[in-house]
């Protein structure tokens, strides 16, 4: 397993690692993807929207990891066929809105990949996320409501299959794209 904090400090001045967290996701389909994004740039706050859409796995796994967390995906990646999802509707986040999703296999294989990173992850991460792919954020509640409104003829619920991962480096901000892996395999998750 990768180092821990323990020996994270101790480099030398030639050892150089980025410390920005990781953040691994699930990629969606690519119509999927397009329309949820152009979703995301007519909803979200522009002068926040960094991003496409995407499905967050985890938000902060250790820098220190970045091997580890490769080789992880890419056995993962080999093993696996594309993963089935399913758009279940709309989801109030508050101040925001969300497209919620339900895959148990793609729960699974997060756990699979938190238990293999357990006493590694943040408070956050050590937790199941609810999937979603986030299209609008940080409005009013009455701003939200109204786009849950206006949105709910347009999003029914489909089935889909997550194409792959994708791990990124926190930019504070914007993110990084390191690597892509596709599932290519045969077993389902």
């Amino acid at each position: 397993m990768c180092a821990s904090g323990a020996n994270f400090g101790e480099r030398t001045a030639s050892e150089t690692v980025d410390d920005a967290p990781l953040i691994l996701t699930a990629q969606l389909p690519a119509d999927l993807h397009r329309w949820a994004t152009r979703l995301r740039d007519a909803h979200f706050p522009p002068e926040r929207n960094y991003l496409e859409a995407h499905v967050t796995l985890f938000h902060a796994l250790p820098p220190q990891c970045v091997e580890e967390v490769v080789d992880l995906c890419k056995q993962l990646a080999g093993e696996l066929a594309p993963v089935d999802a399913r758009i279940l509707g709309l989801m109030p986040l508050g101040k925001g809105t969300a497209i919620k999703l339900e895959s148990q296999g793609i729960l699974d294989l997060r756990d699979h990949i938190a238990d293999h990173f357990h006493g590694l992850l943040t408070g956050q991460d050590q937790h199941r996320p609810r999937l979603h792919v986030t299209i609008q954020n940080k409005v009013t509640i009455e701003q939200a409501k109204a786009l849950q409104d206006h949105l709910a003829d347009e999003v029914e619920p489909r089935s889909f299959a997550f194409r792959g991962l994708a791990l990124h480096r926190y930019r504070g901000g914007p993110w990084e794209l390191m690597r892509e892996f596709t599932f290519r395999g045969r077993e389902k998750a």
